[in-house]
């Protein structure tokens, strides 16, 4: 350093270190405007249209996305729609059931009951049948028994048919009117 201050003061011009020379200055400007400009023509577009290229994917990303989501908000809407009406559904189909089931029941009951009037009437007319049935051969068994008798306390034979029958004829009614003065009392 001493030589510089020493070149300086045989010079005897001021120099001030701390001020660049003039050349120096000028080739500074021209390096940084070249720099500059390059910078601008070149780096500043790229850098430019990659922030633009990333804008527009972020933006596209978050677009689809929203649109993803409005698709699958309709999807929850239907999916729910659906649900509600299958359930409305199955709520009918119950009911209609229920429905079913109670005509189906009473249509039954109503069958049961006929076919339970039918056996107990076919019943009585059966008993009312077999009740004549049993009276007619019990007739004919008493109107024998009773000629029999009759012929063993005669002493003769009651042969002819039409006295027997008027004479069984006439014991049944005697017998009718003792049980109808019974049943009376």
């Amino acid at each position: 350093m001493r030589e510089l201050i020493t070149l300086a003061a045989e010079g005897g011009e001021d120099v001030n270190p701390l001020v660049p020379e003039t050349y120096d200055i000028v080739w500074s400007i021209v390096c940084v405007v070249v720099i500059g400009v390059l910078f601008w023509k070149y780096v500043i577009p790229r850098v430019t249209k990659t922030l633009e290229e990333r804008t527009d994917k972020i933006e596209g990303g978050i677009a689809r996305a929203e649109a993803a989501q409005a698709e699958a908000q309709q999807t929850l809407e239907q999916y729910q729609q659906q649900l509600a009406d299958a359930r409305l559904e199955a709520a009918r189909i119950r009911e209609e059931a229920r429905t079913q089931g109670a005509q189906i029941l009473a249509q039954m009951r109503t069958d049961a009951q006929a076919e339970s009037d039918r056996i107990v009437a076919a019943g009585h007319s059966q008993l009312e049948a077999q009740r004549q049935q049993i009276l007619t051969e019990l007739r004919s068994e008493v109107g024998r028994t009773a000629v029999d008798l009759a012929e063993k306390i005669i002493g003769q034979s009651v042969s002819d048919e039409a006295k027997q029958a008027a004479s069984i004829d006439k014991f049944l009614s005697e017998l009718d009117d003792t049980d109808a003065i019974g049943v009376g009392r």
